[in-house]
């Protein structure tokens, strides 16, 4: 699935994006034997082997490194391969981390049959026990916001203030939101703003074990690694993490017009024997957000009705190629955005269950000139009331309603034209009037 992010918005590094406290009370404990790490043993050495037939001899302190585990937990896997014929000690270092290992005949068998069934060599995963209880433990749902923060995060953006309240009260509701209104009235502006208000770390696994089979969560494109001091601040130094797990902002996925049912579960790569989580189960602890409801190939009704589970009981049910299917938590900020109205997405039984519906129209005068300021500050471009006055006048002659995204593309038309004519940048009547007709195509 062609999931986007925020990077475009917010910067690569998220370096407008909130500081996400750190919350070490909910970090997973590393495991300190084989079997707190509740997986099947043939799993792991599963894993080492592939890691030694891909990378040729390794150090065990290596293993341990790309394993996520403890070196311990890799020792005690190393000396049951050893005793199997699985694996030699090629040599011995200082210390027990030192030493090297290889495979033998039978075990570069082993292993390639290993990897023919699938091709992970990744980090080892967790389980899907510890993975709902590790959900639960930094549920979305337990974080609050006030109306300061709201204010805070909507410092330098023109949104009503009744708007604000209703976004505030509805990220303290647990349901789901959402906007609707005119094309170009700000909704999915207003949806995507709402990163302001995700905070906290949240711990994401590398993958997940189920049923043997290998399911990959962990995404860069979705999910943003904090720094280790910032994850593991006020940590007691004798609870260790597992590293199996990596500490994150809460994360946010979008999804637009490219959803469809299917990948709305479990994505089966047949070459890599392995599965991609759907967008909904990265964005667990998150905000998970469907802009442009009723672009997608599949009617709405379909795609809505997908969610009546998950938002009723907050889990969901995803199926195996193997034809078994488990349950996994469904723990997110789930937020709408569409040109439709309520009634023309769904019935009356399925509004009920998305809480808060927000629309989202034209804004009045005052609001449309505040923004109109902002985007000539942000291109350094005078700003003249006349012509601002003149445009008002062009909206009223033409019937054209006041949307929050005319100004800043009014303005870049005529920032782009002056600098075809070589000209001065300046807000000029008739500028706005060029670009007025250029914008909505009219004579």
């Amino acid at each position: 699935m062609a999931i986007d992010t925020l990077n475009e918005t917010y910067g690569a590094a998220g370096s407008d994006l909130p500081a996400a406290s750190p919350a070490p009370s909910v970090a997973p404990p590393a495991p300190r034997r084989l079997a707190d790490t509740g997986l099947e043993t043939q799993l792991l050495l599963g894993l080492i082997g592939k890691l030694l037939i891909l990378r040729g001899n390794q150090r065990l302190i290596d293993l341990a490194q790309h394993l996520r585990l403890p070196a311990g937990i890799v020792e005690e896997l190393l000396d049951f391969m050893r005793a199997e014929r699985l694996v030699e000690l090629l040599r011995r270092g200082a210390a027990a981390g030192d030493a090297d290992y290889g495979l033998t005949e039978r075990g570069r068998g082993r292993a390639a049959d290993a990897l023919r069934k699938c091709r992970y060599a990744g980090p080892a995963p967790v389980t899907l026990g510890d993975y709902a209880a590790q959900v639960r433990r930094q549920s979305v749902a337990d974080m609050r916001v006030t109306r300061a923060e709201i204010a805070d995060a909507y410092r330098d953006t023109v949104v009503r203030g009744e708007l604000r309240d209703l976004i505030g009260t509805a990220m303290n509701s647990g349901r789901p939101m959402f906007f609707y209104g005119p094309s170009g009235s700000g909704k999915t502006y207003l949806a995507e703003s709402l990163v302001r208000l995700i905070r906290g770390t949240v711990y994401v696994p590398y993958a997940l074990a189920v049923d043997g089979e290998i399911i990959q969560v962990f995404d860069p494109l979705i999910h943003r690694p904090l720094p280790a001091e910032a994850a593991t601040a006020g940590l007691d130094n004798r609870a260790r993490i597992d590293e199996r797990w990596v500490a994150c902002a809460r994360p946010v996925a979008i999804s637009g017009g490219e959803l469809t049912l299917d990948r709305l579960n479990l994505q089966y790569d047949r070459v890599a024997g392995l599965y991609q989580a759907p967008a909904h189960v990265k964005a667990n602890n998150g905000l998970y957000i469907i802009d442009d409801l009723g672009r997608q190939q599949v009617s709405p009704e379909q795609l809505m009705n997908r969610w009546i589970v998950p938002m009723d009981r907050r889990r969901d049910y995803l199926a195996l190629h193997t034809g078994s299917s488990f349950e996994i938590p469904f723990d997110v900020k789930l937020v709408f955005s569409t040109n439709l109205t309520p009634e023309a997405i769904a019935d009356e039984a399925f509004l009920r269950r998305l809480g808060y519906k927000i629309y989202v129209g034209p804004l009045g005068e005052g609001e449309y000139e505040q923004i109109f300021r902002q985007v000539c500050a942000e291109f350094g471009i005078a700003f003249s009331a006349a012509t601002f006055q003149f445009l008002l006048t062009l909206h009223r002659r033409m019937n054209r309603m006041t949307f929050a995204c005319y100004p800043r593309d009014l303005i870049a038309q005529v920032r782009d034209y002056a600098t075809y004519r070589e000209w001065p940048i300046d807000l000029t009547p008739q500028l706005i009037e060029w670009a007025w007709h250029g914008y909505f195509a009219q004579q």
